[in-house]
């Protein structure tokens, strides 16, 4: 997951310019959600950070959820809207599924508190339209719609340490999904820019991908050519 401070930057890269942050306040009107899936291969190959794997052991090699997050149309993000704390029992029958899809591997291992930030952070301000479990069932079947391991392979993309067409990623999951994807990089002890996470937009409901108003143009913080570590 990286630091929990880092989640805000990481969404800032992906409006450009819009930089006004919406602090808690009514959360009914939002607009779309953004869907985040991170690759841990790059994430525990980043420059400076290391990951520490889950009790349950290393995840398989495949991309997990970072994240569910709403925000409005003006392209800010609200957070910490209150009025729904987190609740552990209600979560209890998909936990298996939430540390299978939805694991941290930050250091110390921080476990189901990750769960507990991302609801209290971000779900509470979807709470008009998902309450706790169907949010966190939302991003789960997010997950399974939105095969990235799969589509890459479609297209010959592969997690072998080498490096490919930025242009080429976005295109192979663009073909896949119907709908254009965000690429977010970061870098590795080397330098190399590589493949971190990867954002698509979502309704209201959290079930149907749509094209997001806000995606940038150019690579932003990737290079025109991006590794694809091994995990």
């Amino acid at each position: 997951m990286g630091k929990i401070e880092m989640s805000m930057l990481i969404k800032l890269t992906l409006v450009l310019s819009f930089t006004v942050v919406a602090f808690a306040s009514n959360s009914g009107d939002f607009h779309l959600f953004y869907f985040v899936q991170q690759w841990l291969g790059s994430y525990c190959d980043q420059n400076g950070e290391r990951c520490c794997y889950p009790v349950t052991g290393k995840p398989a090699a495949d991309f997990t959820i970072y994240g569910l997050w709403p925000y409005y149309n003006d392209g800010s993000f609200p957070y910490n809207c209150g009025g729904a704390n987190f609740d552990e029992a209600l979560i209890k029958p998909m936990q298996d599924r939430l540390r299978k899809e939805w694991p941290s591997t930050t250091c110390p291992d921080i476990g189901r508190k990750f769960w507990v930030h991302e609801w209290n952070k971000h779900g509470t301000c979807s709470k008009s339209v998902l309450g706790e479990i169907p949010y966190f069932q939302a991003a789960l079947n997010l997950k399974y719609k939105v095969n990235l391991l799969q589509a890459l392979a479609k297209a010959g993309i592969r997690p072998n340490n080498q490096f490919y067409s930025l242009k080429a990623v976005k295109r192979a999951i663009a073909r896949a999904t119907g709908f254009h994807p965000w690429i977010d990089c970061n870098h590795n002890a080397q330098g190399s820019s590589q493949i971190w996470q990867v954002s698509m937009c979502v309704d209201r409901t959290g079930t149907r991908l749509k094209n997001c108003p806000f995606l940038p143009r150019g690579p932003g913080n990737c290079g025109s050519k991006i590794k694809f570590p091994s995990f």
